[in-house]
């Protein structure tokens, strides 16, 4: 990235000339900043495989904070991008150094013991090669669509498809802060004790589920409303469908993060990476008849079709990697078939009163239906213990 900085620049992106200084000091700086945020993620890795969340999320809450408050700063001084470059590079460095020194809290004497072994080059490579491919190919799936809609639709038809998928997509961090942690618990018991992986992973399912269903029902079935209320009429009109279509397939994306995390903890990134492959010529294939049809609810129906079928098919690889699993596999996708069709229901009613009344019943049956059959007699008596504190 630092020799290729001029090309980039000038050929590639093509950026005006009385800019060009600035954008080339700001590429510059974040070729320096790749080895910083790799090695941190490195760091992480280690605190998060002996299990120290607390001590992660006590860095990573600061950086979160720092990200946004840094440039802040800066902008009393200075509007240039390649400073406001230089603030988060230092950040980054500051939150590597920390995370450095809580790896030797919890790893005493870790940097005398630093050593290169030949023997661990191979399966390094191996696993971390087609993660890499993976965590490749998915962004390229997740924003295809956008660039598709602005040369096919215009860039108008890009806001009122991105700014519904902007609200609904951040959902995703419930089950996303549960990955974190699933993980390496995944790892630590597929090497040796596959019940105690299996009960983790029918367990994170059912609560994924729990805490996801409701916050998608009522973005479902209030989104006309809540455009109209947050953004404008135009918005509402325009994106209501697409805000309807994406929220079914956050509630699918939300459960298949679940199997591709034991996958990839068993072991096994290739066959991820592998489906993610295969999948991506068939998707922006499906996209683009999708959106000539239908236009930007098209393309929302082609992303919620394509993390549907990607999670049917990671549920298949779990099972086939843990036989327990398919014991619960039919429960599941019935359950989910039930929800989507709940959901599907949610996008008729049209007066306020009507979508009060549904979201009530609604809600009040899935509560009962969770606290019988979802939740176990210990998880029950954990949460009424839990409620007769309060």
């Amino acid at each position: 990235m630092f020799a290729l900085t001029g090309w980039l620049v000038t050929s590639v992106l093509k950026i005006p000339a009385s800019l060009q200084a600035e954008a080339s000091d700001a590429f510059r700086l974040l070729a320096w900043s790749v080895p910083v945020v790799v090695l941190t993620t490195g760091f992480r890795g280690i605190l998060e495989a002996y299990r120290r969340f607390d001590l992660v999320n006590i860095v990573r809450l600061p950086l979160g904070v720092l990200t946004f408050v840094a440039p802040l700063v800066v902008l009393p001084f200075s509007n240039r991008l390649d400073v406001v470059v230089m603030m988060l590079l230092g950040v980054r460095l500051l939150i590597c150094v920390i995370q450095a020194a809580l790896c030797e809290r919890v790893l005493p004497g870790l940097w005398r013991r630093i050593s290169y072994s030949s023997h661990l080059l191979r399966p390094m490579l191996r696993v971390g090669g087609w993660m890499t491919v993976s965590n490749m190919v998915s962004p390229i799936m997740v924003y295809m669509d956008r660039f598709f809609i602005g040369s096919v639709l215009g860039m108008a038809a890009v806001a009122y498809y991105v700014t519904p998928y902007e609200i609904i997509t951040k959902l995703l961090v419930i089950p996303g802060a549960l990955v974190g942690v699933l993980f390496p618990m995944f790892s630590a018991s597929l090497a040796g004790d596959h019940a105690r992986a299996a009960e983790l992973f029918q367990r994170s399912v059912r609560w994924v589920f729990l805490a996801m269903f409701p916050a998608v029902l009522l973005a479902t079935v209030f989104a006309s409303d809540g455009l109209r209320l947050w953004l404008s009429g135009d918005f509402s009109l325009n994106g209501t469908a697409v805000l309807q279509w994406l929220a079914a397939g956050v509630l699918i994306n939300s459960l298949g993060l679940i199997p591709v995390t034991f996958v990839q903890g068993a072991g096994r990134p290739d066959l991820t990476a592998k489906l993610h492959l295969a999948e991506l010529p068939i998707y922006l294939l499906v996209l683009w008849l999708f959106m000539q049809k239908w236009g930007i609810v098209g393309a929302a129906a082609a992303w919620t079709l394509r993390v549907g079928f990607d999670a049917v098919v990671l549920f298949v690889m779990s099972a086939w990697l843990e036989d327990e699993l398919s014991r619960t596999l039919k429960q599941d996708a019935l359950i989910l078939a039930l929800a989507l069709a709940v959901l599907a229901l949610g996008c008729w009613p049209s007066g306020l009163a009507t979508k009060i009344g549904f979201t009530a019943i609604v809600l009040t049956g899935f509560s009962l239906f969770a606290w019988r059959g979802l939740l176990s007699r210990d998880e029950r008596r954990r949460i009424a213990a839990l409620l007769g504190r309060v």
